[in-house]
């Protein structure tokens, strides 16, 4: 069980505001904190593995102070027991695959290394540096690295952001498959609702610091809350005339969607703009929102 009241003033690029989050998080719960970028979703893990100190709160894990703002308890990050995972991998490329994982062992356990390795299909790499395997391998070691530190608290800063689309898909499950066999609640953070749908029990809907929403992941997602229709920006890629009907491409993200539209619409709109898409009772609607052809 994790429960935390934390707050801290950051900076912004809209000015300073305050991180306030109040959480608890069960046995075995997997929570993916999510939102727009700036939220302060990376500080709050590292508030929980002691790499940032709140202003002012508490953090209690199974019972265990980590952090009391008013008893003057601060546990380093080295006595939290807490597995990290980031975004950047963060081996130690002199090291083998089997030394990376056994590195943050509090009891050094071949057979447990040995073990995870099996788990992940990677015994056969184990004598491999890293800069020999793929992205997919190293988060796997990085994962696996946390794993053996047998953690109170597993945390995952963006583990699958920097992978493509199908490794990616291959190591969400992976992730999903590994929290569930150890049983350990895990905070994880993302940007990708399809990662939100798959892995959490619970999402946090964390915006300039404040939790919009917490709930299960359908609940915070479409809850009318955030979004009282469907809408999304994106840019125009190309503008096709068909018959009485304009196609319009739209690049969303890494994703591409078409939309159909009137004339008086497509006319408003040209190749390279960027437009708001709705949609109310089912009928799209496209606002031009930024035009790179208007000079500045």
């Amino acid at each position: 069980m994790i429960r935390l009241e934390v707050k801290k003033r950051l900076h912004g690029s809209q000015g300073d505001f305050y991180l306030e989050v109040s959480l608890e998080v069960k046995d075995k719960e997997f929570v993916v904190v999510f939102g727009p970028s700036g939220s302060g979703k990376t500080i709050l893990l590292r508030m929980l593995a002691g790499l940032e100190t709140p202003q002012e709160g508490y953090i209690e894990v199974n019972g265990e102070i980590w952090y009391d703002s008013k008893k003057g308890i601060n546990l380093p990050p080295q006595k939290r027991e807490v597995g990290f995972v980031f975004q950047d991998y963060s081996l130690f490329p002199n090291m083998s695959v089997f030394e990376n994982v056994a590195f943050g062992m509090r009891r050094k356990d071949p057979d447990k290394v040995m073990e995870l390795l099996r788990l992940a299909k990677m015994e056969e790499l184990k004598d491999r540096k890293p800069n020999t395997l793929s992205g997919g391998q190293k988060q796997r070691v990085a994962l696996l690295r946390a794993l053996a530190r047998e953690p109170k608290v597993l945390l995952l800063d963006e583990p699958l952001s920097a992978l493509d689309h199908e490794t990616a898909l291959l190591l969400r499950d992976e992730i999903k498959s590994f929290q569930r066999r150890y049983g350990i609640p895990t905070l994880m953070v993302s940007h990708n609702k399809e990662e939100v749908l798959r892995l959490a029990d619970k999402v946090i809907r964390l915006v300039n610091g404040k939790m919009q929403a917490y709930g299960k992941p359908k609940e915070v997602l479409f809850s009318r809350v955030w979004s009282p229709k469907f809408s999304f920006q994106g840019i125009i890629l190309e503008k096709q005339r068909m018959d009485f009907i304009y196609l319009l491409s739209i690049a969303v993200g890494s994703e591409i969607v078409q939309v159909v539209v009137d004339q008086d619409t497509a006319n408003s709109v040209n190749v390279g703009d960027t437009v708001l898409v709705s949609a109310k009772a089912f009928i799209p609607v496209v606002r031009k929102v930024h035009s790179p052809h208007l000079s500045t």
